[in-house]
């Protein structure tokens, strides 16, 4: 499949970093907010790269394009985060030409995911992709690409188990809690910020110990009443945080900061508090662990959690991996096509230039001569060998690359 994945001297690539190699602090560090994403686009504009879709999530950050070389994405991403080159080829991968495809075919549809079967990441690739689209970065290659894996991911979620169960970091966060913390229900419970797991925990948190007196800070007040009124959690000032951390048994930590915004300086109780840390980059200093009475866990322990749901989760790969197969057999079809294209197009624009040349003679020669059935006749002929090349491109047995040299020697085609 390499060679029609090029597009004049380009590559598609994969490059990035994941939960896989690069740990939270590191993933912090190349972490990509919407300005940065909006400046990664324009800038590729520029230099003349035609299609990238960029992903950044808690779990990882990519960057899917077209290039000469890797190094062209993998400065434009460290150019515009906290990353630099050396920290990214420590834990980094590039995938090239059909290993890319099937890289995206994988992150897609929650092959790829920290949680086995996690369909957060779909919808994140579609937001991704529209805003590639608004701004003019996506070529048919990459619309039909990312359509395909929406497409497997629609698929393996309707058609296997793979996704069955409870299991998410924001679940997981939930079980810890409910595992460690005895009488839950009548615990002091504080949600600081408002990142999506910590509110999804939260949500959790309401359903699974019906503890009814969970206080939520946020430093935009209003932004905490807003998700207070749906979750039915007490909201308190940001300038009461040191003393409701000291009245808490379970601090739950969603700031999405860049920096910490908890540390052992704001903890000046002696009861036992366990810290939940749901941010990337970690948002809980590490010093808080000096504290005897702290127990501290970070959203990367959480996900390596793993239950029956998980295990009984793997036993479905086999049945989304045919289902992959299945969809990237129907786009290598249609990209084999496009690579053939231009030949039958310049083999049917030459038995046409044959054909009017040869029907200007037979009309000039007969003065009863109807050209308006030589063009029908003569037309339908044409069809019909095009067609007979185009079949014999599209067999699976016919080396394309072979077929497509000798067809443009014998006919003496120029591809336009």
């Amino acid at each position: 499949m390499e060679p029609h994945l090029r597009a004049k001297g380009k590559h598609f690539y994969a490059i990035g970093l994941s939960y896989k190699k690069a740990d939270a602090e590191v993933r912090g560090h190349f972490s990509i907010n919407d300005e940065a994403k909006k400046n990664i686009l324009l800038q590729a504009k520029t230099e003349g790269i035609s299609s990238l879709v960029v992903i950044s999530t808690c779990n990882r950050t990519e960057l899917y394009g077209f290039a000469e070389h890797p190094f062209q994405l993998i400065k434009l991403l460290c150019e515009h985060t906290h990353g630099t080159v050396e920290e990214f080829e420590k834990v980094a991968y590039v995938h090239k030409n059909s290993s890319a495809v099937s890289h995206l075919f994988k992150v897609g549809t929650g092959l790829d995911s920290q949680i086995l079967g996690d369909f957060e990441i779909i919808s994140q690739i579609k937001i991704s992709f529209k805003e590639s689209k608004k701004k003019e970065m996506v070529n048919p290659f990459m619309e039909r690409l990312v359509n395909a894996v929406i497409q497997a991911s629609k698929r393996i979620k309707n058609e296997t188990e793979i996704s069955s169960g409870a299991t998410s970091v924001s679940f997981a966060a939930v079980q810890y809690i409910l595992a460690r913390v005895p009488h839950v229900s009548d615990k002091n419970l504080l949600l600081f910020g408002t990142g999506k797991i910590g509110r999804n925990t939260c949500e959790n948190l309401v359903k699974h110990t019906k503890n009814e007196h969970i206080v939520l800070i946020n430093r935009t007040k209003t932004k905490a009443e807003k998700i207070a009124g749906k979750f039915n959690l007490l909201v308190k000032d940001y300038a009461n945080i040191q003393s409701e951390i000291k009245n808490s048994d379970v601090l739950i930590v969603a700031t999405g900061a860049q920096k910490p915004t908890i540390s052992k300086a704001l903890i000046h109780s002696e009861k036992p508090l366990l810290i939940l840390d749901l941010s990337i980059p970690r948002n809980v200093a590490m010093d808080v662990t000096e504290l005897s009475n702290v127990t501290l866990v970070h959203l990367d322990d959480l996900s390596k959690m793993t239950d029956r749901t998980l295990q009984r989760r793997k036993e479905h790969i086999p049945d989304a991996e045919r289902i992959i197969e299945d969809i990237k057999g129907e786009f290598d079809s249609w990209l084999e096509t496009r690579k053939f294209a231009p030949t039958i197009k310049a083999l049917k624009n030459k038995l046409t230039t044959l054909k009017d040349a040869e029907i200007n003679l037979q009309r000039k020669k007969y003065a009863d001569f109807n050209q308006e059935q030589a063009d029908i006749i003569s037309d339908r002929i044409i069809q019909k060998i095009t067609n007979h090349f185009a079949n014999h491109l599209k067999d699976d047995s016919t080396s394309a690359d072979e077929s497509i040299e000798l067809i443009q020697k014998v006919f003496q085609l120029q591809n336009k």
